[in-house]
């Protein structure tokens, strides 16, 4: 092959033109993407409080095109979230998946150490809510505060249903308190999702639950089911004529945290991406109206701090857990 003079010159212009569009490209242009669709695994059944929040996320992202490529949801709800934990552990160092939990992300591996999870070894992408509880009844029942609650509760002792999402999670811990604090002996009877236990006391197959605002309140805004006080240290501003439990005299705010992670290994550029991906979300009018409409609290947290506030909530949740039994 001959080369001239003038093909090597073309040569050297070219690379010159090359080497000068690569350095006018900003950092964030050759900042990490994702190069195919991201799983978003949810622990969680179709239809609770993490299925809708989850997917309202997906929603804004697609809307305001923030991701050259899709989020999909996945929902590995098996096992109280063992199934989505073992799922996300099973995929360390990968980029393209990541997982919107709650508090089973707590209690399952405290609960089931067989399955070899620590929380601590996950990316803490982002915190974006906290989600809040309320004791709920079916309207029909006639009670309507929880003095009538706790004597109908006595009354009909361990054949009253207190309707929960999965064993030993969130909801349990709840009932677990009613029962202690109000000297109840309730049934806790658990459902693979919140949307599962809503419908369960809409349709009178239990007697009492503990849903997000964002599982009942289609049931409430249709007259269906009545909270009776709320699970937070102020009233909510959606309820405003539902009490606190601290206001009867009984100090327990709980709260379900609404974050996302990704697996053990993730690229320290891919967990940048989704970090301000997320918090890009939580500025979202959208996402402002949805904290409202929806009884959600909380400011963005992620990296170190939301670390740290994973570390608090696991050693909680193992006090709690110890307390009613369960480690």
């Amino acid at each position: 092959m001959i080369v001239t003079r003038r093909s090597m010159l073309h040569g050297a212009t070219a690379a010159v033109a090359v080497g000068i569009t690569l350095s006018a490209l900003s950092p964030a242009a050759l900042a990490w993407e994702p190069r195919k669709p991201v799983e978003l695994v949810i622990m969680a059944g179709q239809g609770g409080g993490a299925d809708k929040l989850a997917r309202f996320i997906q929603s804004l992202i697609e809307k305001h095109n923030l991701s050259p490529k899709p989020l999909v949801p996945v929902n590995k709800p098996g096992g109280s979230g063992a199934e989505a934990l073992v799922y996300l552990n099973q995929h360390k160092g990968d980029d393209h998946v990541i997982m919107a939990t709650l508090n089973s992300l707590y209690t399952t591996p405290l609960r089931q150490a067989n399955l070899g999870v620590d929380i601590t070894k996950f990316d803490p992408i982002a915190r974006l809510a906290e989600d809040t509880f309320l004791l709920w009844v079916h309207k029909d029942s006639g009670i309507t505060d929880v003095d009538g609650f706790v004597k109908a509760a006595k009354a009909k002792g361990n054949d009253w249903i207190m309707a929960g999402t999965g064993k030993a999670q969130e909801d349990e811990l709840l009932t677990a308190f009613l029962n202690k604090t109000y000297g109840l002996n309730m049934k806790y009877v658990p459902f693979k999702g919140g949307g599962d236990v809503a419908k369960a006391l809409a349709g009178k197959n239990a007697d009492s639950t503990v849903n997000n605002p964002s599982e009942a309140l289609g049931f409430y805004e249709a007259g269906t089911v009545l909270p009776l006080a709320a699970f937070t240290a102020d009233r909510l501003p959606l309820f405003p004529n539902t009490p606190t439990f601290g206001e009867l005299g009984h100090d327990m705010s709980y709260f379900m945290q609404r974050s996302i992670i990704g697996p053990e290994g993730m690229s320290a550029e891919a967990s940048q991406f989704y970090t301000a991906l997320f918090e890009k979300v939580y500025a979202t009018e959208e996402w402002k109206k949805y904290m409202k409409d929806k009884a959600l609290q909380g400011d963005f947290l992620s990296g170190a701090p939301l670390m740290e506030y994973f570390r608090k909530g696991l050693a909680s949740h193992k006090t709690m857990l110890t307390e009613i039994g369960e480690l």
